[in-house]
């Protein structure tokens, strides 16, 4: 699945079928769901993603306290540009590994 696929996707009512729940998690947050992405985040180990999204959930919340350990679980530099702009970076790193 391309980037542009992905936005696509968030016109409809459910996430694509058979995608990540990881990538999930970026769906439902982009769509306003906060708590149904940090639901599936937490759920995810970290080396696939699940920490990362995690810290971006909660650098979203206003927690950075809480999104900086989350960042080094990740293995991620604590994030400095826009919101969006991390979402499509994360987004991105994860649909190509996947």
């Amino acid at each position: 699945m391309t980037l542009d696929e992905f936005r696509a996707s968030l016109s409809a009512p459910a996430p694509p079928a058979g995608i990540a729940p990881v990538v999930a998690a970026l769906w439902h947050d982009a769509r306003g769901n906060w708590d149904e992405a940090h639901r599936l985040a937490q759920d995810v180990p970290d080396e696939e993603g699940g920490a990362w999204v995690h810290a971006y959930l909660h650098r979203k919340e206003g927690d950075e306290g809480n999104a900086g350990y989350w960042y080094q679980r990740a293995e991620q530099p604590v994030a400095r540009d826009t919101l969006e702009a991390e979402w499509t970076r994360i987004l991105t790193a994860l649909l190509e590994t996947r």
